[in-house]
């Protein structure tokens, strides 16, 4: 499962920016959604990341939930076996099974590692195109490609379905270059939800028989 959260960290860690060589309907639909989303204080999300690798022919998934600041790059992460907390300067990582807190700094350089990210994605380093809608039930999806302009990235393409309604990301499926795909569905998407800001701190009085490994 290590390994799910890696690429949920991989592919949400891109910085803000404005959109280059991309469609004028992806981007105008786009800007939409940044705009709501950065007039959101804390949000939550309960999401699902599924992992299908095709070369060995098996699937794995991950519940999980996140809080984020939009506004900032503070988040918590919870899942099964693991917790990211971050209060923008530092990030910790809780493993559960070993009992271990690994305490890193936040990079926050254009390819940094930052779940709080994940309704960003789009921002920075894609050429994007809109492919057109999809109705699932009484819903809605407004599809579209993102191309990254770094050949060298591990995947070749990201697909956003975007909530018409809502004007919302309510799935992400990323394309690697092995044939596997990463999928991240939201399940639940909550605005302003009220919680301390203490939240985005690691209190190791929480934490009763954990160690903290400094990774600085």
């Amino acid at each position: 499962m290590k390994k799910i959260i890696m690429l949920l960290l991989a592919v949400s860690g891109i910085s803000f920016a404005t959109y280059a060589q991309s469609d004028e309907r992806a981007q105008a639909i786009l800007a939409e959604v940044s705009k709501k989303y950065r007039s959101y204080d804390i949000v939550k999300s309960d999401f699902t990341f599924l992992l299908d690798n095709k070369q060995a022919n098996s699937k794995e998934s991950q519940q999980g939930t996140l809080y984020v600041k939009a506004s900032t790059n503070k988040y918590k992460v919870a899942m099964t076996e693991q917790e990211l907390i971050s209060d923008g300067k530092s990030q910790w990582t809780y493993l559960k099974k070993d009992k271990e807190v690994q305490l890193s700094d936040v990079d926050n350089s254009g390819d940094a590692l930052n779940p709080a990210k994940i309704f960003t994605i789009y921002e920075k380093g894609f050429k994007n195109l809109y492919t057109g809608e999809k109705k699932v039930g009484n819903k809605t999806y407004q599809m579209i490609d993102l191309s990254p302009m770094d050949t060298k990235k591990s995947y070749f393409k990201i697909r956003l379905s975007i909530d018409k309604a809502a004007k919302q990301i309510a799935n992400v499926l990323i394309f690697d270059k092995n044939g596997n795909r990463y999928t991240y569905n939201v399940k639940t998407f909550t605005a302003n939800v009220k919680v301390p800001e203490t939240i985005f701190t690691f209190d190791a009085k929480k934490y009763p028989g954990v160690e903290v490994v400094d990774l600085r």
